[in-house]
């Protein structure tokens, strides 16, 4: 199953994790302290990334969804 739609929910603490495990996907947004999903990126690419930053996400609000 392919990842379609990756989000973050409220409650990010920006710790860098999710940028740290997938740069392409995931962006620390300094200005709003919490971190955003890139859009437009090809999640197929990336979804082992995107889910090794799920699980490793401290406050559990990394999520996707598979089709």
């Amino acid at each position: 199953m392919a990842i379609k739609r990756v989000w973050i929910e409220e409650g990010c603490i920006s710790c860098g994790m999710s940028e740290m495990n997938c740069p392409e996907v995931f962006k620390v947004d300094d200005e709003q302290d919490s971190s955003t999903v890139i859009e437009g990126v090809d999640y197929s690419l990336y979804e082992t990334e995107i889910k090794e930053a799920a699980e490793s996400c401290p406050v559990d609000v990394i999520k996707y969804e598979e089709s």
